[in-house]
């Protein structure tokens, strides 16, 4: 008699995986009562990678809960101050703390010339743990890091002094059996990780079992673009083009392009511009002036270019879900 398959699951299914954006300081140049300087976690898999360290991440990466001990990659966009000024102290914390791992700088070469003459003076000497530098240019996009999940990708930008920005994006995973399927044709475990892989089924009397039958269908693999500082250029829609979430520097608004081109900025507006040409899933904009008590008037300017705008609020942790389509 013939058996009738398995029926077709045509729900979406939403994993736990963590991909997960946490702000940290959304202020540029100088700290305010209510904003500090870039620094945000970056969780890829509970892999922590702190993305710049201005003034005041070891206070913010108390008041949120991460721990000093899980974060083992830094990555630093430019050597301005409000983007590095945090370093100095957050490693003599950890050397305090007895770190004994080793921790990875990811930077341009002025800072590891900066950071051996500091700890002259201020660490003790030698240091408990090992500091990785690996340096890093802005003239081109470079692969800085991988592992089995994932993938980190500098993005060149244009500001006063070398700087880049950085692209994180998942590895497409292995596919997911579907269990009922293994137990209907009886598929031994010698089979599994070519099927995973993607290759069809055999079965004993000759039969072959389609891989899209046996599996559920790939999960989108999930990204993020960190931009940061940068004068309006679209020079970096190709590595920027479809992320899930966009962060994009807004220090002023638009009526000060004057301002933000001498400085090497961008204005909300034209941030919203770049998403709008990228299409993210979400625009966060961040780095603001401090000129501007409240964000509402930025916000708003890059809702009109790109609607799904939010602001860098420090303390918010942006969630990527994982998404996988429908059978």
């Amino acid at each position: 008699m013939k058996r009738n398959r398995p029926a077709a699951n045509t729900g979406v299914t939403v994993s736990q995986v963590s991909f997960t954006f946490t702000i940290l300081g959304s202020s540029s140049a100088v700290p305010t009562s209510e904003r500090f300087p870039a620094a945000h976690v970056v969780n890829v898999h509970e892999r922590l990678f702190l993305v710049d360290c201005g003034e005041g991440t070891q206070i913010q990466l108390r008041k949120n809960k991460i721990s000093f001990g899980r974060i083992n990659h830094i990555l630093i966009s430019h050597i301005h101050g409000d983007h590095t000024f945090g370093l100095f102290g957050l490693i003599s914390t950890l050397s305090l703390l007895g770190r004994k791992s080793d921790l990875h700088i990811y930077a341009h070469p002025v800072l590891e010339s900066i950071l051996n003459d500091h700890r002259k003076y201020y660490y003790e000497y030698p240091l408990p743990f090992k500091i990785i530098f690996h340096r890093i240019g802005s003239a081109r996009s470079k692969l800085i890091f991988e592992d089995d999940k994932l993938e980190i990708h500098t993005i060149p930008m244009k500001h006063r002094v070398p700087a880049c920005g950085f692209l994180f994006r998942e590895k497409p995973p292995l596919l997911n059996i579907r269990k009922e399927m293994v137990k209907f044709h009886n598929i031994p475990v010698r089979e599994i990780i070519n099927i995973k892989q993607g290759g069809d089924f055999i079965t004993g009397t000759g039969e072959i079992i389609p891989n899209r039958v046996l599996t559920l269908p790939p999960v989108k693999p999930r990204s993020l673009a960190y931009c940061t500082d940068t004068k309006y250029t679209e020079s970096i829609l190709p590595y920027i083009n479809g992320v899930d979430i966009l962060y994009h520097e807004a220090t002023y608004l638009h009526n000060m392009l004057e301002r933000a081109r001498e400085t090497g900025h961008s204005t909300a507006r034209q941030a919203g511009m770049i998403a709008a040409k990228s299409g993210p899933e979400k625009l966060i904009i961040g780095h603001f002036s401090a000129r501007y008590k409240t964000v509402d008037l930025l916000v708003e300017e890059a809702r009109e270019e790109f609607p799904a705008t939010y602001p860098a609020n420090e303390g918010d942790c942006h969630v990527i879900e994982q998404f996988r389509p429908p059978l």
